[in-house]
């Protein structure tokens, strides 16, 4: 196993994301995923993410059992405040207190604001949430305070610049280069000596899948041994600017295929044929995509107050991700006051749209797909 500092401490660059344990019966299979957790941890990975609500609130506990036994020690825990819960610090305290309980600590080693967009960071941030956050660190409660973060870079960069982070947690793969907070805001975070977390380096599954005959015949002849998935955890751990790529595994196998590519992947690793073969998954996955939107921003701001760019940014995720996804980020993490429905059909944003794109009917579409289990 490959390790890289993060605050100061030198963490594998694989990290076990708990988001997506293997279930059984409609729950977590416990035995089953213990038995996981505890082979990354013998093959060296010592950072395991988990999270207040993942699987149902079931997450944290399961990683509670899965640390005794004196594994506490050599495992840096990681977990985030469920800011959507807080309206008061009295609410942040004693979520954290459930959370120690859970599990089975009397400290956090990477404590995280979840989720962080431009409406809930304004809330927490008016709550007092970082003078709450320096206080638990003051205290030893936790050792390192971050975020993680799902909205667009000018939002992420005035997040960043609000306090003295030790660390943040970005989706970022080959496919959003130049969506949230994307290559920009990984610079911007290392730029500052903000340590960067990469979650979703295999956006959630997808860029795991299969290769189209093509490109599979492509791939044997350039004689590339690894696997769609473990390309697109080498193009995420070839940044030098990211210190842990998070992985949600729940299967033994992409547990040892990620293995694998964290054994050996270092920064400038990636050479020019596997760089060009990512290249060639990446335009084809983007075939079906619903908008030829590059996110550029040339349409922004609206006047109406329109997120054209995350818009079709959540509109694109759809032929990628599960729609489920992509309708949750657009009713439950973006705004109302940025929803399609709010356009007026004024056309500025057509008349400077480098990709002349008919924008006014593809926010009409776009609304109605996101919303259509809300509808």
């Amino acid at each position: 196993m490959l390790y890289r500092m993060l605050c100061g401490e030198q963490v594998s660059t694989l990290g076990f994301g708990c988001m997506r344990l293997v279930t059984a019966d409609g729950g977590i299979d416990e035995p089953e995923a213990i038995r996981q957790i505890h082979h990354a941890f013998d093959q060296g990975v010592n950072y395991i993410d988990t999270a207040y609500g993942y699987h149902g609130g079931a997450s944290e506990p399961l990683v509670g059992k899965a640390l005794t036994g004196g594994l506490r020690d050599d495992i840096f825990v990681a977990t985030k405040l469920p800011v959507w819960m807080v309206d008061s610090l009295e609410d942040a305290d004693r979520l954290f207190d459930e959370q120690l309980e859970r599990l089975q600590t009397d400290y956090i080693d990477f404590y995280l604001l979840h989720s962080l967009v431009g409406e809930s960071w304004d809330k927490v941030h008016g709550l007092g949430a970082l003078d709450w956050l320096q206080g638990l660190l003051d205290a030893g409660r936790i050792r390192h305070a971050g975020f993680s973060f799902h909205d667009d870079i000018e939002c992420f960069k005035r997040i960043i610049d609000a306090w003295d982070w030790g660390f943040c947690q970005i989706q970022y793969n080959y496919m959003d280069e130049y969506n949230q907070a994307g290559t920009e805001g990984l610079l911007y975070a290392a730029g500052k000596d903000i340590g960067v977390i990469i979650m979703e380096p295999l956006r959630g599954g997808p860029l795991g899948q299969p290769l189209p005959e093509d490109l599979e015949a492509k791939r044997r002849e350039l004689g590339i041994e690894w696997s769609p998935g473990q390309l697109a955890l080498r193009w995420v751990l070839d940044q030098p600017q990211a210190a842990i790529a998070l992985s949600g595994m729940n299967r033994m196998d992409h547990l040892d295929e990620n293995l694998a590519v964290a054994n050996v992947t270092e920064p400038g690793c990636v050479g020019d044929d596997e760089m060009g073969f990512i290249g060639a998954i990446r335009n084809h996955l983007r075939e079906g995509f619903k908008v030829d939107c590059t996110a550029c921003r040339y349409c922004m701001p609206c006047p109406a107050g329109v997120n054209i760019p995350r818009i079709f940014g959540l509109y694109n995720d759809m032929s990628l991700d599960d729609p489920a996804r992509a309708r949750f980020g657009y009713t439950n993490m973006t705004s109302e006051d940025e929803w399609a429905s709010n356009c007026t059909e004024c056309g500025k944003c057509e008349e400077i749209c480098p990709q002349h794109i008919d924008i006014i009917d593809k926010l009409k579409e776009a609304h109605a797909a996101l919303t259509a289990e809300n509808a």
